[in-house]
């Protein structure tokens, strides 16, 4: 090898070599910090007994990205509290020697199926660490009560009722009303499972979206009451009989064993506290014990030595509906048709995703995954840029309460996809759609003159109803891309392109029948995403190391160009037989999950 060639090697091993050493000292820094406050609180003979953490509204997976300084000197309201963050406290609490244990206290959880799992998951992670987990909620709701049955206890205040009677599923069909104002939506879907422009176009039940809503239904029922069974020690029969009989004033839950205790918060202590005979002789004052807040038992808390890597996990999230352009989150809670009022713009994703692609300490990107799908251009432009870095290095999917259609199709190039048992995941599909306003604009007395040029010009018009030959134009339309969306699934998946339509077809499914569909890989919560990542990039997954994990937020709209690849691994983007960029919903193609799903 000539001498040109072995320079740029031995540099770059010595930079490796010095980054080893600053590593190494920044451990051994870090290290003694940690004896030395340890040391100190040993002194003081710190001790908590249950530290203290609320949770309420809807959990978001993520933390969102710090606020400005102009936004902080604003009247804003809190951001609200992150399932990451409450990890990053569990784990200094199970860490912790000295702390007995948490009360999680509810003040009304807003959260899908699928984040109640992941505290579930959360608490079950802290009991084996051997904490004490209590529960205190006033709300005996299906959703609190199936998180609350994951603590080793469940405090509720003597006036609650036990309210979990089961499931329900409701669906406001539109045509008839729409059709009092004049208004007559047409929408055409790759087969009857595809089912997002029902509520528009249907009067009623189709035999196949009654069918697949009773199989989500059925699913998410039996995952709810054997989750809840498992926590109290129950047979989901006996569960299931509870429930049938409900509800049940607080005293009637305990004597059922549905709770353990009855009391108001401000009795936690006297409930929670050890009741020893030598303290309790000739005593007035009962014991209690010690409960602290986060914010003042963090500086009590005993810390645990750890070693962290050089290289980092990097973060990436798509939330809201898939759409072109950039991401918006809207000051208030506007719904977009079908879907929530958050986007997520092709143009912030590229953007982050193609950073993502450029850094070398990256050792492997968790794309975090919570959508319902939207534009099938935009969802096809993300989903390359995945593949794109999945062939560089490891790309874990997680999927939060919902990745479906589009939002499936931006996974299926991950080398792993992680899901909960309870996400809502499938709907490979596509949808097109037409609102014809003739009959309004008719009853309003409006006129709409207009002068063609182009034998298709009318046809994204809301001036008049589908034709016969627009039907079939978007029929074909919606064929071939169903077709592309089949085979990045069977490329992605390694799944036979030709066995695909029964578990596609729109068909939407939990993340249980995902599984078994072999349409995800494993099921887990985001703790669990972050070991399998490391893993799969080779990083150390023991309790002795801290694996840093970035998350990636966008910060300016600068085009960021994607990453050159060898000349032998190039493949062209997609081609879509769309005329112009996608700019609204009518009469484009969407990759749409067809409902949405909530647990209360």
């Amino acid at each position: 090898m000539s001498e040109t060639n072995q320079q740029p090697d031995f540099w770059r091993e010595l930079k490796e070599e010095l980054a080893q050493v600053g590593q190494s000292l920044a451990d051994g820094w870090s290290s003694a910090g940690v004896n030395i406050r340890n040391q100190l609180r040993m002194l003081r003979g710190a001790k908590v007994d249950y530290v203290v953490i609320p949770l309420e509204g809807p959990l978001p997976e993520r933390a969102q990205p710090p606020r400005s300084f102009i936004q902080r000197q604003l009247p804003l309201p809190p951001q609200p509290t992150s399932i990451e963050v409450i990890n990053e406290q569990l784990q200094a609490i199970a860490d912790a020697s000295n702390v007995k244990g948490v009360v999680f206290v509810f003040r009304g959880l807003e959260a899908g199926l699928a984040t109640l799992q992941n505290f579930r998951r959360m608490v079950e992670r802290l009991r084996a660490a051997g904490k004490e987990t209590v529960v205190y909620t006033p709300y005996l709701d299906v959703a609190h009560y199936f998180a609350a049955t994951a603590a080793d206890r469940i405090v509720t205040p003597p006036g609650a009722q036990f309210n979990v009677l089961g499931l329900r599923t409701e669906v406001q069909f539109l045509k008839d009303a729409l059709a009092q104002i004049g208004i007559q939506a047409d929408f055409i879907a790759i087969s009857p499972y595809k089912t997002a422009g029902n509520q528009f176009s249907q009067a009623e039940f189709t035999p196949e979206h009654r069918e697949q809503l009773e199989w989500l239904l059925d699913e998410q029922f039996d995952m709810l009451v054997q989750g809840m069974a498992n926590g109290r020690h129950k047979t989901a029969e006996e569960m299931q009989t509870l429930i049938n009989q409900a509800p049940f004033f607080a005293e009637d839950a305990k004597q059922h064993g549905l709770v353990d205790h009855v009391g108001y918060e401000d009795e936690l202590p006297l409930l929670l506290a050890v009741h020893e005979e030598s303290e309790t002789e000739g005593s007035d004052t009962p014991p209690q014990a010690n409960l602290q807040s986060w914010e003042k038992a963090m500086p009590h808390l005993m810390e645990k030595v750890r070693r962290h890597t050089r290289q980092f996990i990097g973060v990436v999230s798509l939330e809201g509906a898939i759409v072109m352009g950039p991401s918006r989150q809207p000051p208030v809670d506007l719904p977009l048709p079908f879907v929530g009022g958050d986007t997520a713009g092709e143009q912030t994703l590229l953007r982050l995703l193609r950073k993502a692609e450029a850094m070398d300490n990256m050792a492997a990107l968790i794309f975090h995954v919570d959508s319902g799908g939207g534009s099938a251009l935009a969802s096809d432009l993300i989903g390359r840029q995945i593949q794109r870095i999945a062939r560089k290095k490891p790309v874990l999917v997680y999927m939060g309460n919902v990745a479906a259609s589009g939002g499936y199709y931006v996974s299926a190039y991950g080398r792993h996809i992680m899901s909960q048992s309870g996400t809502i995941t499938g709907s490979i599909g596509v949808i097109m759609g037409r609102v014809s306003m003739k009959g309004l604009y008719e009853r309003l007395h409006i006129n709409q003159a207009y002068l063609d040029r182009g034998e298709h010009i009318g046809l994204y018009r809301n001036t008049t109803p589908m034709t016969d030959e627009e039907r079939q134009l978007f029929r074909n339309d919606i064929v071939e891309i169903y077709s592309q969306f089949k085979q990045v699934v069977a490329n992605g998946r390694n799944l036979p392109y030709d066995d695909l339509d029964p578990i596609c077809e729109g068909r939407v499914w939990t993340g249980r029948q995902a599984l078994a569909h072999k349409l995800v890989d494993s099921h887990g919560d985001f703790i669990d995403a972050i070991e399998q990542a490391a893993a799969m990039a080779e990083l150390p997954t023991d309790d002795q190391h801290t694996i840093p994990v970035v998350n990636l937020y966008p910060k300016n709209d600068d085009h960021v160009l994607p990453q050159p690849f060898p000349a032998d691994t190039l493949t062209g983007l997609a081609q879509w037989a769309l005329g112009e960029p996608w700019r609204e919903w009518q009469g484009q193609p969407m990759l749409l999950l067809p409902f949405t799903i909530r647990v209360r």
